[in-house]
């Protein structure tokens, strides 16, 4: 049959995409295409017995000398075919007189495309173009044709995969939220009953520090008014050392004060970092909730890394401080694990000079420029948490970028991923992540002040 046919038409070819499933991240390359090249010296009739034969063919790539001239689609084709003496005037005439005539936007794309942006792009047509299909051009830059329809079900097939994980993510999520909850107001009753024997100890010390210094008085009393040294009270003097002990028992308390206040803040950061299921928003002062998250994790540092506070004059802000709590232990510990193994591989690598692992944290009032012509510049916290390691490479920046987008999420979220939602989804602030190898991360989060 093909001698039928113009001698340089080549008979259509249906290229059998990938057989993997399509996913979010699916691309044109991996769709069935039509592979329909077409000398346009060929006569519309000639053409138009190809697509006669195949009915399911969406159109022709038009070619001259075998470079890419355009498309002509079957539809096209056809309206000129009942138009009033089509037949006679043009359906003998080159395929390049009738594209003169029938000449329309083609929309070509990249195979490295993906199907939903590509969705997006043919919708975005004007509506006598939405049935034309898609041209297709390859890494080789050959041309392929792709039916819209076909498109538009993988579009469809994936929208639904999008739906389905969007769905199964927000289950696991409230799974999450509400084991946190629950975990939350387990160690909020522990750190309750941590604190009543912290509070019973700390109320007595007063009491006993100013026994012991009465206790102390009367002695000092009854040697200036003994007449003469008794053996008896030298000897018992000396066997529990009482001058080492008079000195003492006042550094005693007061350290016995100082490990008590230190754990009773403890205590109440645990506290505070459990209340993550409340339901409105409150002012809260964001150094407190900094300064006792570094108390949660100091015994991670262990004085390898230095903290450097950098605080600003900030109002309340009003947030949900429990999961504020959450982003700052999830930045904050992120830091902390990159210094930690750069600390490691110092120790192995002794030759390398570097610098004292640091960590720094800068809070500010800043103004932004309104988007809105005539409104009043925005207000807003900003918090800046800043590392000297080694910085990350593009390939994990852009992996953890994918991680916060909404298109690519990533199968499992990540502490980052969930404290981008957080700042963004909860409190209608921004999330900023800043990395350069051999110099450093830095994690900026901009909350909006009311």
């Amino acid at each position: 049959m093909a001698q039928e046919y113009c001698s340089e038409i080549s008979l259509p070819l249906l290229l059998s995409g990938s057989d993997r499933d399509l996913n979010l991240e699916s691309t044109l390359e991996e769709l069935q295409l039509y592979n329909f090249q077409v000398e346009t010296s060929c006569t519309g009739t000639e053409v138009a017995r190809v697509f006669e034969k195949n009915p399911l063919l969406p159109g022709a790539i038009l070619v001259e000398q075998g470079k890419y001239a355009g498309m002509i689609s079957q539809r096209r084709l056809l309206e000129f075919l009942i138009r009033p003496y089509g037949q006679e005037l043009l359906f003998h005439q080159p395929l390049s007189v009738i594209y003169s005539y029938a000449r329309t936007p083609i929309l070509i794309l990249p195979e490295s495309t993906p199907i939903l942006a590509a969705m997006q792009l043919a919708l975005k047509r004007s509506p006598e173009l939405l049935a034309e299909p898609v041209v297709v051009q390859t890494v080789d830059n050959t041309y392929r044709l792709l039916d819209v329809q076909q498109l538009n079900i993988a579009s469809w097939q994936i929208r639904g995969i999008e739906t389905q994980v969007r769905y199964e993510r927000s289950q696991a999520q409230m799974i999450q939220n509400d084991k946190m909850a629950s975990l939350g107001r387990l160690v909020d009753g522990i750190a309750h009953e941590i604190l009543d024997p912290v509070s019973f100890i700390w109320g007595n010390l007063t009491y006993v520090s100013n026994y012991s210094q009465d206790l102390l008085k009367l002695i000092a009393a009854y040697e200036s008014h003994l007449p003469s040294p008794n053996k008896e009270i030298d000897s018992l003097k000396e066997e529990i050392e009482f001058d080492f002990l008079e000195q003492d028992i006042l550094q005693a308390l007061t350290s016995i004060r100082a490990g008590a206040e230190r754990l009773k803040k403890l205590v109440i950061s645990l506290q505070n970092f459990c209340h993550i299921d409340e339901v409105y928003p409150k002012p809260a002062d964001l150094h407190a909730c900094i300064d006792n998250i570094l108390l949660i994790i100091n015994s991670k540092i262990r004085g390898e890394i230095e903290i450097v506070k950098n605080y600003g004059s900030l109002p309340p802000v009003y947030c949900f401080i429990g999961e504020l709590y959450q982003v700052f232990m999830n930045l904050l510990s992120q830091s902390v694990d990159w210094l930690l193994d750069e600390a490691v591989r110092y120790q192995l690598n002794p030759i390398k000079k570097a610098d004292k692992p640091r960590i720094e944290i800068t809070t500010e009032v800043i103004s932004q420029d309104s988007t809105t012509p005539g409104a009043p510049d925005s207000r807003w916290v900003a918090i800046s948490i800043r590392d000297n390691g080694s910085g990350m490479s593009q390939e994990l920046k852009q992996q953890i970028l994918d991680s916060l987008s909404v298109k690519k999420r990533a199968d499992k979220e990540t502490s980052l991923a969930v404290s981008y939602r957080i700042i963004t989804a909860r409190h209608g602030g921004k999330f900023h992540l800043f990395s350069e190898v051999g110099v450093g991360t830095k994690f900026t989060i901009l909350l909006p002040l009311l």
